[in-house]
């Protein structure tokens, strides 16, 4: 049996509740699993979907890690079945007692703290007490080491996808009509902070459509930064050029990826914060998407460069227009589009999976 401990799980929404839900389900497939997750609302309906068990714990944020714990660790004294923990953040594991398997997951931001500092050394006593360290993409194995972590216990596994379903008409066609009329088409799918960068790609745009009169960029999510972004949007006047979408479905927020032509997101080191792989870049590919990655994170684990999309300096402003510009030219977008498809079969679970089974 294996014991997956996770603070992110759907139906939760966002790029690590994806992740584990997949690796969850994936395993699964092989071995008896147990989840045990935080609690959310409307867990029920797909809690009861599922072929595994998944246990919920609520509470504050400090008493549900203490709960939680103790649930795990009296779980492995009751049952002598169980082979391995696999979990999403260091913290998951940091009160587990227990000398079985431990497997833990780092994506970046979680563990870039200096060295020597007390979270640092919070860090280390974990990930240097565990059987395998999975970072996400060599960017953040590089980051592990250079933090601290035994070289020898990284393995470089990227996050998995599910092959993309086929649309309903009607979505395509509400796709579509938000579109309607704008030609060559930008997007980007991510919360709106400063690491994601779409102030840069705003201020590019402004250039861009003296080529590209027709040009849109739509902007899907919410965050810190929409005031300020949207602010920059008035004050370059391109209004009729961005468009701004929260709280919609996933399947339209896909049915507008697979309707645009390139997806654009040339993330930064902000603070502490870096794009440790960057998934919305093989979702897009999943639709025949290329993508602009930023040089600063693990996007080139994703974006395979001058090929499947561009990875460019994310601070600079040139590098941002001249790297669209090259995909939109000639639209080469078409070919780079269908590179990306070919490439993002790679990530699709069934065969990320099978390196997470070589190990546990």
């Amino acid at each position: 049996m294996h014991l997956v401990v996770t603070r992110s799980f759907p139906p939760e929404l966002g790029g690590m509740q994806n992740l584990m839900w997949g690796l969850t389900n994936s395993i699964s497939k092989y071995n008896l699993t147990k989840v045990f997750a935080d609690y959310q609302e409307n867990h029920k309906e797909i809690d009861n979907s599922v072929s595994f068990s998944v246990e919920r714990i609520g509470g504050t944020k400090l008493l549900r890690k203490y709960r939680k714990a103790y649930l795990v660790n009296e779980f492995i004294k009751k049952n002598n079945k169980v082979e391995c923990i696999i979990a999403d953040h260091w913290k998951s594991l940091e009160l587990i007692k227990s000398n079985k398997k431990k497997i833990c997951l780092i994506h970046s931001k979680e563990i870039n703290h200096d060295k020597g500092t007390r979270s640092n050394k919070r860090v280390l006593n974990v990930l240097n007490n565990v059987d395998y360290v999975i970072a996400n993409s060599e960017f953040t194995k590089n980051l592990a080491i250079q933090n601290g972590v035994i070289s020898s216990k990284i393995k470089v596994i990227n996050p998995g996808v599910y092959p993309v379903n086929t649309f309903d008409k009607k979505i395509l066609n509400e796709a579509e009509n938000l579109l309607k009329g704008k030609n060559p088409r930008l997007i980007t799918v991510s919360r709106l902070d400063k690491r994601k960068n779409h102030e840069k790609v705003i201020m590019a745009l402004r250039n861009l459509k003296e080529i590209y009169p027709n040009i849109v960029y739509t902007c899907v999510g919410f965050g810190e930064e929409e005031a300020n972004i949207k602010k920059l949007v008035k004050e370059l006047k391109l209004e009729n050029h961005i468009l701004f979408l929260k709280n919609i479905s996933q399947d339209l927020k896909n049915a507008l990826v697979s309707k645009s032509n390139l997806f654009v997101m040339p993330s930064i080191i902000h603070k502490k914060s870096v794009e440790g792989f960057g998934i919305a870049y093989v979702e897009a590919a999943q639709y025949g998407i290329p993508s602009i990655g930023g040089i600063d994170g693990g996007a080139s684990d994703a974006i395979k460069d001058k090929e499947t999309g561009i990875i460019c300096d994310g601070n600079s402003l040139d590098e941002i227009y001249s790297s669209i510009d090259l995909v939109l030219k000639n639209n080469s977008y078409v070919e780079m589009g269908k590179k990306a498809k070919d490439y993002s079969t790679k990530f699709d679970w069934n065969n990320i999976v099978k390196d997470y089974l070589k190990i546990l």
